[in-house]
């Protein structure tokens, strides 16, 4: 995903509101987030969907690595030529 750039990103709702369509096509084509602001305040983030499916996607990753980093801690693990021979012989049936 790319830098949001403070000074184009930040939009107010009202000017949000009024620029609708043309804010979704910035995002599309830009593929940055844009921060809506509500009474000066942040309030929302706008993002392109395959950028926001990506972002997913990272996470689920980052998740599947902190699940896997835990069962190593606690030992649950299985040598590989254990693994190998548990496939075959399931293959062999």
């Amino acid at each position: 995903m790319a830098r949001i750039k403070l000074d184009e990103d930040i939009k107010p709702l009202s000017e949000f509101r009024a620029n609708v369509a043309d804010y979704i096509e910035k995002v599309r084509t830009t593929k940055r987030p844009m921060v809506i602001t509500q009474r000066g305040k942040s309030a929302a983030v706008l993002l392109d969907v395959s950028e926001y499916e990506t972002l997913l996607q990272k996470i689920e990753i980052l998740m599947d690595i902190q699940i896997a980093e835990k069962q190593i801690n606690d030992g649950l693990v299985i040598e590989h030529e254990n693994v190998k021979k548990q496939v075959l012989a399931r293959l062999e049936k």
